[in-house]
């Protein structure tokens, strides 16, 4: 049985390359070895890569010099152990590498298992938690929209501190834009989209959207104040013009992912008016914690998610299985080739 990991060339995303894994690597004391069984592919993975570096996702699966193995979310089974806390067979759900195989140092704790490798001891704590996951007919829902929809649900609980009448969101296309769109919209406020040409249609078709508008229609954009703007894109002109549109009416500026992730190395343009302040959905889950009790979290959160997959029937899952055809799909996502209505779920065998 042969393993493999795909690698990205961490100074253009659009580049990979396969190396081998081999299965039957020796395991230290404390180590497991995991088969992953499944996992999503989405925009929000390359944004992973696009702030690597920043925020330190490239550190979660070292790699060689210059690559990178980008994080997924999904389901990975514990084939050998040397480890009493992950017996063989304890299939889990959390954060793996686009990966047939993974090595993980697993401990068991009150709230599930927590990895504890000395270089992710410094990296934020809600992707080092790993929950024990039995096979479920949702599992691959949970995959794809547990982490964004997570993110969503955080961003509208933030913004439903400020008294909004509008909220305008770039890339409106992405799933984490569609889940804030859909919870912010049922708060009561009027939801503006900002998406690419090719997308406005679909979009308006979602029922998420208030209006949906083409991004060279920017400059013009009008919305009843108070309005918040949440940028999923990364575009910088995109913010300066919303800012500029919109003026002393926008309140709140937040941003969050880049899923235009070609635009890392282009100059920030100056953005008039409110300074926007980057969301990091960690710490804000960390207040709530805090807050409401971890507990609490989950509960609203798993309710929320079951009435937003039950209320969206125009998202469908398309299946993709072994490497050739996830290397295929994530030149599709990076450049931005897949339609906003599929999730997409991938099977390393």
């Amino acid at each position: 049985m042969r393993g493999w990991d795909l690698l990205v060339d961490r100074g253009d995303l659009t580049k990979t390359a396969f190396a081998d894994m081999d299965p039957q690597v020796p395991l230290a004391e404390g180590e497991a070895l995991l088969e992953v069984e499944s996992f999503a592919l989405t925009a929000n993975n390359v944004t992973y890569g696009a702030v690597g570096d920043q925020i330190g996702y490239w550190r979660f699966f070292p790699a060689p010099e210059g690559l990178g193995r980008i994080p997924v979310w999904g389901f990975a089974r514990v084939l050998r152990s040397n480890t009493a806390d992950a017996p063989e067979g304890l299939r889990l759900f959390g954060y793996w590498p686009m990966s047939s195989h993974t090595v993980a140092r697993l401990q068991k704790r009150p709230t599930g298992y927590v990895e504890v490798s000395a270089h992710r001891a410094e990296l934020p704590p809600t992707y080092n938690a790993y929950q024990a996951a039995e096979p479920a007919a949702d599992d691959d829902w949970r995959s794809l929209l547990r982490p964004l929809f997570m993110t969503s649900f955080l961003l509208d609980d933030q913004l439903a501190e400020t008294d909004l009448k509008s909220l305008v969101l770039s890339s409106a296309s992405s799933k984490t834009a569609m889940g804030l769109a859909w919870l912010a919209r049922r708060r009561g406020v009027r939801i503006i989209g900002l998406t690419s040409p090719a997308h406005v249609e679909l979009l308006t078709s979602t029922g998420l959207y208030d209006e949906v508008v083409a991004y060279a229609d920017a400059p013009s954009l009008k919305a009843a104040g108070p309005v918040g703007y949440v940028d999923f894109a990364g575009r910088g002109e995109v913010t300066r013009d919303v800012h500029a549109a919109l003026g002393e009416a926008l309140v709140v500026s937040l941003g969050v992912g880049i899923t235009h992730w070609d635009v890392m190395t282009a100059p920030r343009p100056q953005v008039p008016g409110v300074t926007p302040v980057f969301f990091f959905a960690p710490d804000r889950i960390r207040q709530r914690a805090q807050d409401w009790g971890m507990a609490e979290v989950d509960a609203r959160f798993r309710a929320a998610l079951a009435e937003f997959i039950a209320g969206n029937p125009w998202m469908t899952l398309k299946q993709h299985a072994g490497p050739d055809a996830l290397k295929a799909l994530y030149a599709d996502v990076v450049a931005g080739k897949v339609s906003p209505d599929a999730g997409h779920i991938v099977r390393p065998r």
